[in-house]
């Protein structure tokens, strides 16, 4: 692997879904070697885990939206992840 890849924590969902997809591509190909197949293993749980908080953040986010008096969507509430 190179050492030019981006930070994960820095990517957006899209991107890591993206890295993410093209690790499975590489894998399934059969055509990596071992060593360097443990290391796209390791950087595609990396990336699983990535996307899964970047999904539970956003659901934290859409359950957080205020209804007003009318039930329709009024506005947001800050998510606080402690309460």
């Amino acid at each position: 692997m190179a050492d030019n890849t981006p930070d994960i924590s820095e990517m957006t969902f899209e991107a890591a879904l993206g890295a993410l997809e093209e690790v499975v591509r590489r894998l399934e190909s059969g055509e990596v070697p071992l060593d360097e197949s443990i290391s796209l293993y390791e950087r595609g749980e990396t990336l699983r885990q990535h996307c899964q908080a970047r999904l539970d953040a956003a659901q934290a986010r859409i359950e957080k939206i205020v209804a007003g008096a009318d039930g329709k969507p009024s506005g947001t509430a800050p998510f606080d992840p402690a309460s």
